[in-house]
């Protein structure tokens, strides 16, 4: 038999109460509440990197020649007015992929000036006074063989400019290798192919990956369940928890955080 509130029946009331709901400008989510308050804290993984990348190139000479070594689409070109910018990419991504992972969707590889493999650019030796790869070596085969090729193509006290996930999801698969590099890696092979590391910091720490990753991954598309609204809730509550523990840190950035940020120089 069907509930009846006031001489309406229940599939009524609620069809009323939305219409003053909008009226009102309120917006009713199936459970009947509003949305609850997103806390931004662990979104700001790509913004301290590049806003790192942009200082560290600033730094730069005006007219230096530096290579963008896995350009892609030339995302950092912007922070290189006053540098002889030249691009370089495999060229062989199409935003698509395997359609495993993350994927881009769409992608434009047709702005690049050197289309080749990373370990073998067609350029002379010491032709860089600067090399820059972005989030790049996690989609490389054979990772050590393009820092061989960076010590062959920078000139003497040229600078190298690196950025690693320390773990990364699946993304641009089937060009996904690793899942992450610690900084253990660049300290061992930077240091025996020419290269005195300047600065090697940690991007994020273990509370700020983790909020990511509820943040951005919950829900996702390999589940077919609802998020409730109370669930959301407790996510919020969760995240809210993590952003305090953040405040007393003592160094989680040793554990996990979302990558590395190097500087180094060639001798």
């Amino acid at each position: 038999m069907a509930v009846v509130f006031f001489g309406l029946k229940k599939h009524e009331m609620k069809k009323l109460i939305q219409v003053f709901a909008n009226k009102l400008g309120y917006q009713i989510s199936r459970t009947g509440k509003n949305p609850p308050k997103k806390n931004s804290f662990g979104l700001n993984n790509q913004t301290s990197r590049e806003a790192w990348l942009e200082n560290t190139l600033k730094n730069i000479p005006p007219g230096m020649r530096i290579l963008d070594a896995g350009a892609g689409e030339l995302q950092y070109k912007k922070f290189c007015n006053h540098l002889n910018y030249v691009s370089q990419d495999f060229g062989q991504y199409d935003g698509l992929g395997n359609s495993t992972g993350l994927q881009m969707q769409n992608w434009d590889n047709s702005k690049l000036d050197i289309v080749s493999d990373i370990t073998k650019i067609p350029e002379p030796d010491k032709s860089f006074d600067a090399i820059m790869c972005i989030e790049v070596f996690e989609h490389l085969p054979a990772p050590i063989d393009a820092l061989r090729e960076f010590s062959r193509l920078l000139k003497k006290d040229g600078t190298l400019i690196i950025s690693a996930p320390f773990c990364s999801l699946t993304h641009f698969a089937p060009y996904h290798f690793y899942s992450g590099f610690n900084r253990y890696f660049f300290e061992r092979h930077l240091s025996y192919l020419g290269f005195k590391i300047e600065e090697i910091t940690a991007n994020g720490n273990y509370f700020e990956y983790l909020a990511q990753e509820l943040q951005l991954r919950v829900p996702n598309k390999y589940s077919a369940t609802n998020v409730s609204y109370e669930e959301r809730q407790a996510i919020q509550t969760i995240i809210t928890m993590l952003q305090r523990m953040n405040d007393t840190d003592t160094g989680s950035s040793e554990l996990l955080c979302f990558g590395y940020h190097i500087k180094a120089i060639r001798l």
